[in-house]
């Protein structure tokens, strides 16, 4: 649809900006809205992506345009927000124009990827027809890794190419083809939702808190004292203490300070556990 011109798109030129911001707005809230007509298919792929992972696999995105942007961010985001290892979330993409078409990139930066069957990847694509994506799913599905692919267009060859078809209808667009718009809002929308949820099915979050942030900057050290001060209720300086030999790892301060444990032995606990502190804590059976 989003070549389709936009109902209002004749009378666009004579709004004033704040009647044009009015509707790019309202466009904007029906684009969240529409991704809940996808939310099933959404959980099925945080479901599955978090079996491959959990069985030692990588996550990986293939895009290009504004779709490959969007991976590309989102990838760059799990690290710093979950505390996973650089390379478990990878984004491959190809950029814009001609690179969009190059069926051969999208062979051999699937086949530089390494896929395995225990790998999910997620191709993104607003109109389902990339062929740079296509390619690289192509290759995905034969090294026998999970495959999603996430469009704005129902019945797409990508939906077709994938184990799991998300597609998230969100009408035409108030500049027609510009999908880094309504396209570009679902899109974003539904990445957040895949990578967070597989990530808490995962236990890189407690009780709605980062306790896999990794402390870099002062912002994040505060959060940090603040979750472990939170969900242990202990002193100012018992926190101090446990942070700094825990060496600034919220998860690994927690542990201490429940357990009266040292910074050795609450790192064997998490690392028993999988990185899951609810388990580790002994709130959740390993899955």
């Amino acid at each position: 649809m989003s070549e389709v011109a936009h109902p209002r798109a004749d009378a666009l030129d004579g709004f004033s900006t704040s009647e044009l911001l009015e509707l790019m707005h309202g466009e904007d809230r029906s684009a969240i809205e529409s991704v809940h007509t996808a939310l099933e298919q959404i959980a099925n792929a945080v479901d599955q992506v978090a079996l491959r992972l959990r069985s030692g696999g990588h996550l990986h995105y293939f895009g290009a345009g504004t779709s490959g942007r969007l991976a590309v961010l989102d990838a760059a985001e799990c690290p710093a927000t979950f505390g996973v290892a650089e390379d478990l979330v990878q984004a491959h993409a190809a950029g814009d124009g001609e690179a969009e078409d190059d069926h051969g990139r999208g062979v051999r930066d699937a086949k530089h990827a390494g896929l395995t069957p225990h790998d999910a990847v997620i191709g993104v694509s607003a109109s389902g027809l990339t062929a740079y994506v296509l390619a690289a799913l192509g290759e995905a599905r034969q090294a026998g890794a999970l495959v999603v692919g996430l469009s704005c267009a129902a019945g797409s060859p990508l939906g077709k190419a994938a184990d799991i078809a998300i597609e998230v209808d969100v009408g035409p667009e108030v500049i027609a083809g510009s999908t880094r718009l309504k396209a570009g809002t679902a899109q974003k929308v539904a990445l957040n939702m895949i990578s967070t949820g597989v990530f808490m099915r995962l236990g890189h979050t407690y009780r709605g808190r980062m306790v896999g942030i990794v402390t870099t900057n002062e912002k994040q050290r505060r959060r940090a004292e603040r979750m472990v001060r939170e969900l242990t209720g202990c002193s100012a300086e018992t926190l101090d203490t446990a942070l700094r030999d825990a060496g600034g790892s919220p998860k690994v301060a927690i542990l201490m300070l429940r357990f009266g444990i040292d910074a050795g032995e609450a790192r064997h606990r998490l690392s028993s556990a999988s990185g899951d502190l609810a388990v580790a804590l002994g709130e959740r059976d390993p899955q």
